[in-house]
């Protein structure tokens, strides 16, 4: 039986009430307990249910809709209580703020009688739901080491004798102190198996891949989802088929704790940099025979498995006399539930001067492989670049294989052509012009020509000064410039949507990663918003920067059109402009 208890207010056109399922129970029995509002409040303050423990709850609900112009809205607070004792208890008022104005139900008294015999499998609906729902969190590795993968699966078991039709998550986990990665679930799976040695449907709900960045004991946060079902009851419908009521249960996966231990400090080489997986390491120019001027690429890559993001690739050194860029990074990695895997490189630009031989040394790399608890240390093959055609240096121009330390401080003397040549001795004279420069009219003309200069020079002058002093000015030039570099290859990919938007969300990713020396491709846009925060831009801007990656995603399952697109790109370029005048 339901009970209902008008709020205490002159206002009639708001409510505020609270609903009971039954007023009296057995102390074997369950109550639950609706505080339902027709306008949405804040502040809500639920009585002390005393005489009752709370099972589930609170979980809200909200209800909206228009039916001819009018507009119905409920809100509702409900909470699944068993009782403690038997007696008679009274559930007081519950408080809740609407527009500016509290509201209070009125109580209302339970009486708890003693157990209630109930046929065998006669349970409520509750009971049920209890019973037949779970959510669980699934760990790979419960100590790991410290950046090592953890992958986490969350599942919902259903028993088979239940329907569920919809769920929603109420809260998700944020996996603070951890590197995170979601593979996402493109299609629900659902498989017969067992929980608790009772067969079960199970369908995988979420994964993730961890890598914990402290050491210590770290909490996992749980995942929580509002669930609805269809409950079968003991009635039966005009078939003799059971009939199936509705429920909604509130499921939590618990948190899960994870004991994080700090990589060993025995055996640690020096140059380590925090990899930790199982990788090979190279270093490889793309040729080893070129002429000067001739440009050749020397590609330092890492391969293998682990966190291929989260470590420094080394540094390639080599001699002052070969001109080298700064390296171009480039990554080929996926990530399953046993982690990274694939390729990280470093591709540096040599452009030899001068012609000779030139070493690439070998360099180190170090890793601590999980597995075997132990360091590993690689090192690449040396490599020789040799510049056969070009002119030769003031300093030594060549390395042979016959070089040796004594006389590498020798300056080799090469000989040209045309060094040893004989003077001429037949010389072959003209007579001089008789027309002389001094007096001319050319002479006169390049003599005033410095005089009429000068007001040019003035003029130019002042107005260099005028652009260097508009700071303002420059800045937008620069930031124009600097949009226009991130966003050359989705606008050239205009029109194209797919092409457009995956151009567009690397640009936006790239152009953070240069600015602020991090890999954002795999925050969440929580984590950005967060980062832009704390870098002091504004609300519009970081609003502006999540709306774009918005739409990058909302443009793989929408239609967007050319104007569209065209629209996007040229916020891109504001947004971008705005940032970098602000970080």
């Amino acid at each position: 039986m339901a009970i209902t208890l008008n709020a205490q207010n002159d206002d009639e056109s708001v409510t505020f009430e609270m609903v009971l399922s039954k007023d009296k129970l057995g102390i074997n029995e369950r109550i639950r307990v609706d505080f339902t509002m027709n306008r949405d409040g804040d502040n809500f303050n639920p009585p002390d249910f005393n005489g009752f423990r709370i099972l589930m709850g609170p979980s809200q609900s909200i209800s909206s809709s228009w039916v001819n112009g009018v507009r119905s809205f409920s809100k509702t607070y409900s909470y699944t209580l068993a009782p403690t004792a038997r007696g008679k208890f009274t559930i007081n008022q519950a408080t809740i703020d609407i527009k500016g104005t509290t509201y209070k139900s009125l109580p209302q008294e339970v009486e708890v009688t003693a157990a209630v015999d109930r046929p065998d499998g006669e349970k409520t609906v509750d009971d049920v739901a209890d019973e037949s729902l779970h959510l669980v969190a699934e760990v790979s590795k419960s100590s790991p080491y410290l950046n090592e993968a953890v992958s986490v699966v969350y599942k919902l078991y259903a028993s088979p004798n239940i329907d569920v039709t919809n769920f929603r998550a109420l809260d998700n986990p944020k996996y603070n102190n951890f590197w995170s990665q979601d593979i996402p679930v493109t299609k629900y799976t659902i498989e017969n198996t067992t929980y608790n040695g009772k067969p079960y449907r199970s369908v995988i709900l979420k994964r993730v891949v961890l890598y914990p960045q402290r050491t210590g004991e770290l909490e996992l946060e749980p995942l929580s989802l509002d669930v609805s079902l269809q409950i079968p009851t003991n009635k039966r419908d005009f078939f003799g088929g059971r009939v199936m009521a509705p429920a909604n249960k509130t499921v939590s996966a618990g948190k899960r704790t994870l004991r994080v231990k700090a990589l060993p400090t025995e055996g640690k080489p020096a140059g380590f940099s925090g990899a930790v997986g199982e990788f090979d390491f190279f270093v490889t120019p793309s040729k080893t025979h070129l002429n000067a001027s001739e440009s050749l690429q020397a590609v330092v890559s890492i391969n293998g498995k682990g966190n291929l993001k989260l470590f420094e690739i080394p540094k390639l050194h080599l001699p002052s006399s070969l001109e080298v860029y700064d390296p171009e990074y480039k990554e080929s990695v996926r990530t399953t539930l046993s982690g990274m895997e694939g390729k990280v490189e470093n591709s540096y630009t040599v452009v030899p001067t001068y012609r000779g031989k030139y070493p690439i040394p070998s360099l180190t790399f170090s890793y601590f492989n999980p597995k075997t608890e132990k360091y590993h240390t690689l090192n690449s093959k040396e490599a020789m670049i040799n510049v056969l055609e070009g002119p030769t240096s003031g300093a030594l121009s060549a390395i042979g294989p016959s070089a040796t330390s004594s006389d590498s401080s020798k300056q080799l003397v090469v000989a040209t052509a045309d060094q040893f040549v004989f003077n001429k001795l037949n010389s072959n004279l003209t007579a001089i012009s008789t027309n002389y420069f001094f007096g001319s009219t050319a002479f006169y003309l390049w003599w005033l020509l410095p005089l009429l200069l000068i007001p040019l020079a003035i003029v130019f002058g002042k107005k260099r000064e005028a652009i260097a002093s508009d700071v303002e000015g420059n800045r937008i030039k620069r930031a124009n410039r600097l949009a226009r570099k991130y966003l050359s290859a989705s606008r050239k990919a205009l029109g194209s949507k797919d092409s457009f938007y995956v151009a567009l969300e690397k640009a936006l990713h790239n152009y953070l990663k240069a600015k602020l020396k991090i890999e954002t491709s795999e925050f969440s846009k929580d984590k950005i918003a967060m980062l832009l925060k704390e870098k002091n831009v504004d609300d519009h801007t970081n609003d502006g920067f999540i709306g774009l990656l918005e739409n990058c995603e909302m443009a793989r399952y929408s239609p967007f059109s050319e104007v569209q697109m065209q629209q996007d790109y040229d916020k891109a370029s504001e947004v971008i402009s705005q940032l970098d005048k602000q970080i």
